[in-house]
């Protein structure tokens, strides 16, 4: 069944080409969008290296790095600490 566009639906901050128009600024609002990105974009049980990490996101967005700043701190993706591998969190 497909989502229905309304304006509190993340399909609301898409184009009509899937691209994202804007990252939205209020918390609640940004992490219902970064949870979004995470279930959409990432596999559970699959490492990425950050160029994977920067392609899927650039599909959405052009600001790969922002978002993937987000999704790390928003605990929707974790990093090794030398950033070489990503991991959807399990919770996400």
């Amino acid at each position: 069944m497909p989502e229905h566009r309304t304006p509190h639906s993340v399909s609301a901050l898409f184009d009509g080409e899937g691209r994202l128009t804007a990252v939205p600024r209020r918390p609640a609002r940004r992490e219902q969008l970064l949870a979004h990105l995470a279930q959409t974009l990432f596999e559970h049980g699959r490492t990425y290296t950050e160029p994977e990490v920067n392609e899927a996101l650039r599909t959405v967005h052009p600001d790969c790095s922002a978002l993937r700043r987000h999704l790390v701190v928003s605990g929707h993706l974790t990093r090794t600490r030398d950033g070489a591998a990503y991991h959807r969190s399990p919770a996400a």
